[in-house]
């Protein structure tokens, strides 16, 4: 680390001079640093070496510029970006004050009132920046500062740069944007369209956070959170936590909905239902707390694997399992009672099998002739069954929200098969 912070203090000398390292993130390393032109302290973020090796710095620093134009008093301005001897960084004011993941690790939980404060701010600087087209991508706590009891989002539109930056490459790399605990479903499937209601997913993830100490999906490994936003359910919030309001409540509910289509259509209009604007209904069985819907892939047994590998022999009972949480599914009986593997396969040993969003298919992993692991769909009305041979050695595959395609781990990276 000290060669690397030589160099960096040597390649922006003549702009910069580095004081210390303030902090580092999934994607840089923030320094504290004087601004030698303007005479003023400013917060230096370096991206992480591994990433700028597969960016063009002129891509990079074009892309950024979209960002230095957005102006809000909740949002933290771009100073500067550039490429110093293969470095890439990004210059932001330094703030005087702690981020809401420091206020969140000290107090665990905030009051109502505050924790509906610090959103619905947040949630006025999202919709203003939606509404010039950019979309952050990756709202956490880390990304809210927090000064003069005001919150401000730093780093708009720094993972939106990167990503177009590289060009589609980021998937190819095995590298990562996004902090897994607050991403939205169609970001964990590594959806390419984006939309601002996955800044609204996000922001949902936090204030759930803040209500209740912790996010609506933990688990021991980013494996296993991904898997979770996938395919479970969040639990409702008054679960945790009975003082919460049933409209916060319901705002919380609204913004953590698995489709896109089914949260906010706006940030403004999350804000608007926080503020008691908007009055949200009840669902039908909130009893005024939060609709809970039966999960659309909502089984696992955990067996060896203590995260999310599931032997195939509980696959029969696993597809009943999702069946009889259905309203009409009053007579529940079983739809399979054996599923054989695939002729000339046979099932892997230790793998995870998912349900299709509609029912109708079953994703797999089972062993060819020459013992290579790979996906297989078989369909459950017709018994048609297809391979994948492009996903040699994938692990736990799961379906989107839409069921358009699949996502699944393969050699320590997060992959996305296309169904279409």
């Amino acid at each position: 680390m000290p060669a690397f912070l030589d160099r960096l203090t040597v390649a922006i000398a003549d702009r910069y001079t580095i004081e210390r390292r303030l902090g580092e993130g999934g994607m840089a390393t923030v320094y504290l640093a004087e601004d030698l032109k303007h005479d003023r302290k400013v917060a230096v973020k370096v991206l992480k070496p591994e990433l700028a090796a597969v960016l063009g710095a002129e891509r990079f620093v074009q892309e950024i510029k979209t960002t230095a134009s957005l102006q809000h008093p909740n949002i933290l301005p771009l100073f500067d970006s550039g490429e110093a001897e293969g470095f890439l960084y990004y210059v932001m004011p330094y703030i005087e004050g702690e981020t809401l993941r420091e206020k969140l690790d000290r107090e665990t939980q905030l009051s109502i009132d505050e924790a509906v404060k610090i959103t619905t701010e947040v949630a006025d600087a999202l919709d203003s920046a939606h509404q010039q087209g950019v979309v952050h991508r990756d709202i956490k706590p880390e990304n809210i500062l927090l000064h003069n009891g005001r919150p401000m989002v730093a780093d708009f539109g720094i993972a939106l740069a990167v990503s177009a930056a590289a060009g589609g490459r980021m998937t190819e790399t095995g590298l990562s944007l996004g902090t897994p605990h607050y991403m939205s479903p169609e970001q964990a499937t590594a959806e390419k369209d984006l939309t601002s209601r996955a800044d609204i997913y996000s922001l949902g993830s936090v204030l759930y956070e803040m209500l209740t100490g912790s996010p609506p999906h933990v688990g021991a490994s980013a494996q296993q959170i991904i898997m979770k936003i996938v395919t479970e359910e969040v639990r409702p919030v008054t679960q945790v936590r009975k003082s919460v309001p049933p409209q916060v409540a319901r705002t919380v509910a609204k913004a953590l909905e698995k489709l896109p289509a089914d949260r906010f259509s706006s940030a403004h209009e999350l804000a608007e239902a926080l503020k008691g604007r908007v009055i949200l209904a009840a669902g039908p069985d909130q009893g005024g707390g939060l609709a809970t819907a039966p999960a659309a892939i909502g089984w696992q047994a955990r067996v060896r694997d203590p995260f999310w590998i599931v032997p195939m022999a509980v696959a029969a009972a696993a597809v009943v399992a999702s069946w009889v949480s259905r309203p009409d599914a009053l007579d529940p009986r079983p739809l399979l009672a054996e599923l054989e593997p695939p002729p000339g396969t046979e099932y892997a040993e230790q793998q995870f099998a998912a349900l299709s969003p509609d029912g109708g298919r079953l994703a797999f992993i089972a062993l060819g002739s020459s013992g290579g692991r790979q996906i297989w769909i078989r369909d459950l009305e017709t018994g048609r069954v297809d391979s994948f041979p492009t996903t040699r050695g994938a692990e736990a595959p799961f379906w989107s929200p839409t069921g358009r395609s699949l996502g699944f781990f393969q050699r320590g990276a997060l992959w996305r098969l296309e169904l279409d």
